[in-house]
């Protein structure tokens, strides 16, 4: 190719490569910089695009775990307010029974503390049927109750594993305290429902037993929810190792390719002014 030509320019094709390498260049970095990430589709990294897509879905997959977990709490929460309201009064149930196996109360004040009883047994199933939390009970088990009872397995991690929360028969315990007016009449009676092994006893142990198991199952799910908060945090610092932008890095590399593609865009005009200073040699 001749080195003074009007056909060819060698100097234009330099110079409009630089330019496209240059512009090609800003607008990757431009993209980095707009989105925040150094990775924002397949096109950047398919592989590693691939990765954090898997990592994302594992981080909305416990995302969603968690707000499963989150009904659970509430429900344990009511189910233990509920069996701590039942243990309380059962206690003062106790205490009116303990009255009752004296054979010394007689009359009016028998049948007192027989409605005092009553009353609080009133209490036990207001208590029972009141136990639930968005539709569901654990211990509700009787008619006028307000959720629907039985045990229920609660998605606990992305994988979709299962936890079980236990149920207690609210009913069954309500119907073994329900004792009559002529059961409480006799204080022999009555004092055999709360010796050690009595049927008062053995169901206000049901009840300790059932706060405990509540109790336990609350802090395996407050755990697992504290978990899978941390493992979501490292996930999401995984991602952003893998895809995020260094904008710092960036910013100053987009300072420096505008300056080249302002050179560029000089060197290019230059280069096209060439062939016209041939014509000087025709005058």
């Amino acid at each position: 190719m001749p080195i003074n030509s009007v056909n060819t320019n060698g100097s234009a094709m330099i110079a409009l490569q630089s330019l496209n390498a240059t512009n090609s260049m800003l607008q990757s970095v431009q993209k980095q910089v707009s989105t925040g990430y150094r990775v924002a589709d397949a096109v950047d990294d398919g592989a590693a695009y691939a990765i954090a897509q898997g990592i994302r879905s594992t981080v909305g997959a416990l995302t969603s775990a968690n707000q499963q977990l989150g009904g659970s709490q509430g429900l344990l929460a009511t189910t233990m307010s509920g069996l701590n309201k039942i243990s309380n009064t059962m206690t003062s149930m106790r205490n009116v029974l303990v009255k009752l196996s004296d054979s010394s109360v007689t009359g009016a004040d028998r049948t007192n503390y027989t409605a005092q009883y009553t009353s609080m047994l009133s209490n036990v199933k207001t208590f029972v049927q009141d136990a639930n939390y968005d539709g569901k009970t654990l211990i509700g088990n009787m008619a006028g109750s307000n959720g629907n009872f039985g045990r229920i397995a609660v998605a606990r991690n992305e994988s979709g594993s299962t936890y079980g929360i236990a149920t207690f028969g609210g009913s069954a315990m309500f119907g073994s305290i329900g004792f009559g007016a002529t059961t409480l009449a006799g204080a022999s009676t009555v004092a055999a429902l709360i010796t050690a092994g009595g049927t008062f006893i053995n169901q206000f142990n049901a009840v300790s037993t059932a706060l405990n198991a509540i109790g336990s199952e609350t802090n395996y799910v407050n755990n697992q929810v504290s978990y899978n908060s941390d493992k979501i945090d490292a996930l999401k610092t995984g991602i952003g190792s893998l895809v995020d932008a260094d904008l710092a890095k960036e910013a100053a590399q987009l300072q420096s390719l505008q300056i080249r593609q302002q050179l560029g865009t000089q060197s290019l005009s230059i280069a096209n002014q060439a062939p016209a200073a041939l014509l000087s040699l025709f005058k």
